[in-house]
């Protein structure tokens, strides 16, 4: 019960059921909502629900739906989805912090052995005096 109250979620549903209304869903389980109605000469009120546990990551938004959002397009990517570019990839969240981060070859968590200097560079030392 303290776990679900944790991250707000009473507020979040109580928010939606009042005042949300359901736009959709992302591959990654994330749900979209608009203001039910937006107040005259006011800009309409846009909402995701993360769907993951714990910790929000903001780098789970596809584009699409990051556009929406912030109002870029007027149509949420349920209703009419941005055209996907041939040189575009999938959209993958950041991965910083896990285990498919990135790593520069001699990270102390890929062995720490890095090729040898060629000579062209010199450490600082401080002076010891």
């Amino acid at each position: 019960m303290f776990a679900w109250l944790a991250w707000n979620r009473l507020g979040t549903q109580l928010l939606i059921r009042r005042k949300g209304v359901f736009v959709g869903e992302d591959e990654f389980g994330n749900r979209y909502y608009r203001e039910r109605r937006t107040p005259p000469g006011g800009r309409e009120r846009r909402w995701v629900v993360y769907a993951a546990e714990g910790e929000i990551e903001p780098s789970t938004v596809p584009p699409g739906w990051n556009a929406w959002l912030h109002h870029t397009v007027d149509a949420p990517p349920s209703e009419r989805p941005l055209p996907v570019k041939y040189w575009e990839k999938p959209h993958r969240p950041n991965a910083s912090g896990t285990a498919e981060a990135w790593l520069p070859p001699g990270h102390q968590l890929r062995g720490g052995r890095r090729p040898p200097a060629t000579g062209d560079y010199e450490p600082w030392r401080p002076d010891e005096t």
